[in-house]
């Protein structure tokens, strides 16, 4: 499994949303990115972690980003999800793991002491230019969205 180091571009993607629609990278040039990998649709760490993303959504776009959550989860899934929790951002669905294997956010973890492959809960902050400029892996469902704020210098 590749991972992305700060600095390197970020892989462009196209990928159905929850809202009927889709969602490609490289059209968001212009603007900073917040993407964010999480497991499962409406699990309480995913839903934790969505619903921060979405509590600190107007202060990220008044800042210039755009919040994209992507999953394995088919577009259905995503899209009762994003109406149970009130989500504002797009939600995007990747069940081929392409989008989530090449920015290095699928892969062996650990979970309760158990190696398992799976998705490893990442975020990234990708420039305007398309450059990688934050690459989390790893990350905490709680308080996960705070550190990254400050880090961005938005608190």
């Amino acid at each position: 499994m590749t991972r992305l180091d700060v600095g390197s571009p970020a892989p462009d993607f196209t990928l159905p949303t929850a809202d009927g629609g889709s969602v490609t990278l490289s059209d968001l040039r212009g603007t900073g990115v917040v993407v964010f990998f999480f497991p499962a649709a409406m699990t309480p760490g995913c839903t934790t972690e969505a619903c921060d993303f979405r509590d600190s959504y107007a202060s990220l776009q008044g800042a210039g980003y755009t919040v994209i959550g992507i999953s394995p989860d088919p577009v259905e899934r995503l899209a009762q999800f994003a109406e149970q929790e009130q989500l504002t951002y797009p939600l995007a669905s990747d069940p081929e793991r392409s989008v989530l294997e090449a920015y290095g956010a699928f892969g062996e973890k650990k979970l309760y002491g158990k190696v398992v492959e799976g998705v490893i809960r990442s975020t990234f902050v990708i420039d305007a230019d398309g450059t990688v400029r934050v690459a989390k892996y790893n990350v905490r469902a709680s308080g996960h969205v705070s550190a990254l704020r400050r880090q961005l210098g938005l608190d």
